[in-house]
């Protein structure tokens, strides 16, 4: 039976992976904080879905910690780790820069002392479409330059980027980075824009719109990011063999990989989709762009279709569909 730690395991995309690897057999080792950012209820009856597989367990810790990481690589020498633990959100970083400091940054590097003392066959890290920041050429490329970051998570994010890069350069630890396309999708994150709107609308509240509507995103349904993460745990960099396009870096079995829909959808058609799902029009209150966000994103996924093949996507109407389900169901609306 194949051994992977998944961290951040209770939140939003860790569940779905976790619960991906634990039907495919692997042994799932799952770490995660249970950080009260969002509703600590939510990423506990996540958790209670996971316990119902024997070969699950869960550390409930900070990836921060002294030694909690290193004990646990120790112990279940990892074939492959899932590194998905992060203080997200774009507009609480400037509200409390610190938490991502810490979660971030220092987690992000005891991961990697960890698996520096323990090597495990392949190393599989978020980062975020948030990195491209300032760029305006799109879609957004792999092997674009990322220097104009515009809120401290996204730059926490691209500076895990380069970590992971230095420790797979210093002690050959093949990694792969992928850069996430705003997920979305049932037992979402209740930060994101999506549930708050659909919370909002079957509140009968008024909704937030900011830039006035004129936003655009690269929306991407969690099932269909999860099959990418699966179909890219063997899909190993190895510099020796590089592929067509290939982010791969020149001096270090390394690769980042753009995982998104590779078609933007417009803020006011979104919103439309999430009031036909719940059958209700939204009443909307329009707002100037708030500050560390971007106008737009559009991935770029030829490389991800090199690296595993065309993949299925989502459509937007289907996966807000299946999001506002889920959400009457479980908050028995």
């Amino acid at each position: 039976m194949r051994t992977a730690i998944v961290t951040g395991s209770s939140g939003f995309i860790g569940y779905f992976v976790s619960l991906a690897l634990l039907r495919a057999g692997w042994r799932v080792i799952g770490i995660d904080s249970l950080s009260d950012y969002y509703d600590v209820e939510l990423k506990r009856s996540r958790q209670s879905q996971l316990c119902a597989y024997a070969q699950f367990s869960i550390v409930n810790d900070r990836l921060e910690s002294p030694q909690t990481l290193m004990s646990l690589f120790d112990a279940h020498r990892p074939e492959v780790v899932v590194h998905l633990a992060a203080q997200a959100g774009v507009r609480h970083s400037i509200e409390d820069p610190r938490a991502y400091l810490d979660a971030n940054l220092i987690g992000t590097f005891e991961l990697l002392e960890a698996a520096r003392a323990f090597p495990p066959a392949h190393m599989l890290l978020a980062s975020s479409s948030s990195i491209f920041g300032a760029n305006r050429q799109m879609p957004y490329k792999e092997a674009d330059k990322v220097d104009t970051q515009m809120s401290f998570y996204a730059a926490t994010k691209k500076a895990t980027e380069n970590m992971a890069h230095s420790y797979a350069h210093l002690y050959r630890l093949p990694t792969t980075m992928f850069r996430f396309f705003t997920v979305y999708g049932p037992w979402g994150r209740p930060d994101m824009a999506y549930f708050k709107f659909t919370q909002a609308i079957l509140n009968r509240e008024p909704i937030d719109v900011y830039n006035h509507g004129k936003m655009q995103r690269d929306f991407t349904y969690v099932d269909d990011l999860v099959r990418a993460i699966m179909a890219l745990i063997d899909v190993t960099p190895d510099p020796a063999h590089p592929v067509a396009g290939d982010s791969m870096s020149p001096v270090a079995p390394f690769r980042t990989v753009n995982i998104g829909n590779a078609a933007p959808v417009s803020l006011m058609d979104f919103i439309a989709a999430i009031e036909t799902a719940c059958g209700q029009v939204a009443l909307k209150t329009f707002h100037p762009i708030q500050p560390g966000d971007v106008p737009a994103t559009w991935a770029d996924t030829t490389l991800l279709q090199t690296l595993i093949g065309k993949q299925h996507s989502t459509a937007v109407d289907a996966g807000l569909q299946h999001f506002v389900d889920w959400y009457r169901d479980f908050y028995n609306v």
